[in-house]
């Protein structure tokens, strides 16, 4: 699979990070990093634990590299959950908006992996 079926599979903003990144081979490299990332196992382990305030930040963070990246569905879904625990503890159960980031998240590494084996 190349990077432009990869992002449509996505329903990533090609584009967009091909405007920030310039190069196919930029934009690979990065794509290529994502999976070692940590803000996602850092965001499951916060909010197992409770911890408002790193499950904020590793939401935060999700959010930022997957808009860098053009991976538009993540980046709605983790921004989702970044704003519902915003002010610490979520006044709502955030389970539902985490399943859908854990989703998201999934079917990017699966793309991502797809890039790699194609």
């Amino acid at each position: 699979m190349d990077i432009r079926t990869c992002y449509q599979q996505l329903g990533g903003d090609y584009e967009a990070v091909m405007g920030r990144l310039r190069q196919e081979e930029r934009v690979a490299k990065f794509l290529r990093l994502f999976p070692r990332d940590e803000s996602f196992t850092l965001l499951t382990d916060s909010l197992t634990a409770r911890d408002w305030p790193s499950a904020f930040r590793a939401a935060h963070t999700l959010k930022g590299v997957a808009m860098n990246l053009g991976l538009s569905a993540l980046a709605q879904s983790s921004s989702e959950l970044t704003e519902a625990l915003r002010a610490g503890e979520p006044a709502q159960d955030p389970t539902p908006l985490y399943q859908a980031v854990k989703g998201d998240y999934e079917k990017t590494v699966a793309a991502i992996g797809a890039l790699e084996n194609g």
